[in-house]
């Protein structure tokens, strides 16, 4: 993977590692970029110096092509902190109790002005009352490597009910195998 510093310490990936961007189109790979559409928030998930994780709510700037993620943040946060020392993240997302997503990879931050203006909403004032003019002002950029989703909605949720009721009534535990409803995008 070849890196370039965007400042602030952060290397910035400029060529992708093998991963979810790197394997061809899929229905599995399909079905995360659609579900990822329908989140607003994520659980981002770093490592603390001393090892142990740290988790906390962000919003959802930008659900991007590949299933890249990005999020506001200041670059003198303990997070960015969290990140400098190691760039790999987990993101978690829930709706509805019908749609899950669980994502790692690889955390970078971007504070390039034009990619700061493309994904800026003047919602994130509440955070940054300086705006674009914030001298902090940046994006956790989260690199796809491998996703995981459960998605119980429409008509996979009729199917799985089906199931959980014919598992109950049989004594057996549920056969929750089809595609549409859960999979992995990993490399091979």
């Amino acid at each position: 993977m070849q890196q370039k510093n965007h400042g602030a310490g952060f290397p910035a990936v400029t060529q992708l590692p093998p991963g979810l961007l790197m394997t061809p189109p899929s229905p599995a790979s399909d079905k995360v970029q659609d579900l990822l559409q329908s989140f607003h928030t994520a659980m981002l998930v770093t490592h603390t110096s001393t090892g142990s994780l740290h988790a906390r709510p962000m919003e959802i700037a930008q659900a991007g092509s590949g299933s890249h993620v990005w999020f506001f943040t200041s670059t003198i946060s303990p997070k960015t902190e969290e990140i400098r020392q190691d760039q790999d993240v987990l993101l978690t997302f829930q709706k509805d109790h019908q749609k899950y997503l669980s994502i790692i990879g690889t955390a970078d931050l971007v504070t390039d002005q034009a990619t700061l203006t493309a994904f800026w909403k003047e919602s994130y004032r509440v955070w940054f009352p300086e705006g674009l003019q914030d001298p902090t002002l940046g994006l956790v950029h989260v690199i796809p490597l491998r996703a995981e989703y459960w998605d119980n909605s429409a008509t996979q949720g009729v199917r799985y009910l089906y199931e959980i009721v014919k598992a109950q009534l049989s004594g057996t535990t549920p056969e929750i195998n089809n595609p549409s409803s859960h999979g992995v995008v990993a490399p091979a």
